[in-house]
């Protein structure tokens, strides 16, 4: 092996957060490093609730960047959630370094509008439980992808969405309603509107938790968790990108 290359216990990555909430901020700090297949000590924390104002080149000093989800922001209301604006600054930074991405959800909205796209909003009939998740043409040559079984399961739960990808940008996935998946053309930024972090149980921790916020009566609840799907093709994501583009 060559002697410059990383070890898995030399990579140290930030996670861009986007919660209030302790334990479901521990609870996707947690996934992210079981998933990536890292200590949780590896990966440092930005809650941008925490931290508004923070320098574009914020990520400098470390192998990669990791954008969470969010139930309490909303990227079109960047009025009423200024880090909104700062967050799109520092995901245009680190197309133009080239510093690895990996974004999730609400991390994919943000992506969408930092390279110029249009995010949309949902009020009824928005995706939310386990989906198939189709490919794309190009996700047949892409580096996480092009292993990946179409119509593989994933976790989503969102209102906004992206009907296109931006200029510039590969359409890697999707489901009937929107884009799932994207790149940045020669670049090592990937963002998912599904939750490569988020399996089954977490799925179900999650919508139990936020039942007021995303589902209409607790009938609604248990059709939605009674249908919930195992996810590993989705949560295998995560470390096909710690072992396709950080150790490679």
């Amino acid at each position: 092996m060559d002697a410059l290359m990383k070890r898995r216990s030399d990579l140290r990555l930030l996670l861009m957060q986007i919660r209030t909430e302790a334990k479901v901020c521990d609870e996707e700090h947690r996934s992210f490093a079981s998933y990536s297949g890292l200590a949780p000590e590896q990966i440092d924390i930005l809650n941008v609730f925490q931290t508004p104002t923070f320098s574009p080149g914020a990520a400098a000093g470390y192998d990669a960047l990791l954008v969470g989800g969010a139930s309490e922001a909303n990227v079109l209301e960047p009025a009423r959630y200024p880090f909104v604006h700062q967050c799109e600054k520092l995901l245009r930074h680190v197309v133009t370094t080239s510093l690895p991405t990996f974004a999730s959800c609400f991390g994919f909205q943000l992506a969408v509008l930092a390279l110029g796209g249009r995010i949309e909003h949902r009020e009824e009939g928005f995706e939310m439980g386990t989906l198939a998740i189709r490919l794309a043409e190009a996700a047949r040559e892409d580096p996480l992808l092009h292993d990946t079984p179409d119509g593989f399961a994933a976790v989503s739960v969102h209102r906004q969405y992206a009907a296109q990808v931006p200029s510039g940008c590969e359409r890697l996935a999707f489901t009937e309603q929107c884009v799932h998946a994207l790149r940045v053309s020669g670049k090592p930024f990937w963002a998912f509107q599904f939750h490569p972090e988020v399996d089954r149980a977490t799925l179900v921790e999650r919508l139990t938790h936020y039942r007021d916020h995303y589902t209409e009566d607790a009938g609604h609840l248990e059709q939605v968790l009674t249908t919930a799907q195992e996810t590993p093709e989705s949560n295998g994501l995560m470390r096909k990108f710690v072992d396709r583009i950080l150790l490679s």
